[in-house]
């Protein structure tokens, strides 16, 4: 069972080294490290190059980061999928022998486990953990939702129910787990441990402005699907965050 990670890139020369390092580090045989760059201007392509495991990388423009990810997933030839971003990185080497695993039952359509975001300048500092918790479909009813840079599904998903949503800025990735996990019904497994570390920040929870936008994005993902959330649904999802944040972090440099 090989496994394809999507990795997009622009400018990302002082952290993709993590990102390549933590792929080429697993234990799994079976891997396809798929690059999509968008004409970076830094050593990017240099570092990537340097790493022998990757298997496929392109380097063009692109119209943001869905737009590479969909060129990643159309390049992929794995019988699964994930996407890993270019300032994330596994937590271990077993962590896709352990995905593998978990989609050897021919039931599991999509796979997902925990995060945890980290100080950008010290990667030992852990800000916040998300902890997911076991799936059901109620769930997404009340503002929950799987960490994305966790969330493995089978290439067969992609093609019943296609790609991601590049109209939206903020929330493609939300829209596409709606899409897949409650109007297509994936059957979903659990891995309770953290799966990915990823650096602290993300345009979305920037500023107030930013926030209010990424809820006019998130409640636009489910009209998309002609999907109807509980109107508190959407105003859940942020407060959910808060309560994922570790007060003694702020404290650690």
């Amino acid at each position: 069972m090989k496994i394809s990670i999507i990795t997009a890139t622009y400018n990302s020369a002082n952290t993709i080294k993590d990102t390549l390092a933590c792929v080429a580090a697993q234990q799994y045989p079976f891997i396809e490290h798929i690059i999509v760059d968008g004409s970076s201007k830094d050593d990017t392509l240099k570092i990537v190059g340097e790493y022998k495991h990757v298997s496929k990388v392109i380097s063009e423009k692109d119209n943001g980061i869905y737009d590479a990810m969909n060129k990643g997933v159309q390049l992929a030839t794995g019988d699964i999928i994930g996407i890993l971003n270019s300032d994330d990185f596994y937590t271990g080497s077993t962590i896709l022998a352990k995905v593998a695993a978990a989609f050897e039952d021919p039931y599991v359509e999509a796979v997902y486990g925990d995060l945890q975001y980290v100080k950008s300048n010290n990667l030992d500092v852990i800000t916040r953990t998300w902890k997911a918790g076991s799936y059901k479909k109620r769930y997404l009813y009340y503002g929950w939702m799987p960490p994305h840079p966790t969330f493995f599904v089978r290439r067969q998903i992609y093609e019943k129910c296609g790609l991601f949503n590049t109209t939206l800025r903020s929330a493609a990735d939300y829209e596409l787990m709606l899409r897949v996990l409650l109007k297509y019904n994936a059957r979903v497994q659990y891995i309770p441990e953290v799966l990915v570390k990823m650096r602290a920040g993300g345009m979305s929870n920037a500023s107030l402005k930013n926030r209010l936008r990424a809820n006019k994005e998130d409640l636009m993902a489910w009209k998309l699907n002609d999907l109807k959330p509980f109107f508190f649904t959407i105003w859940l999802k942020p407060i959910r965050k808060v309560l994922q944040f570790n007060p003694t972090s702020i404290w650690q440099k």
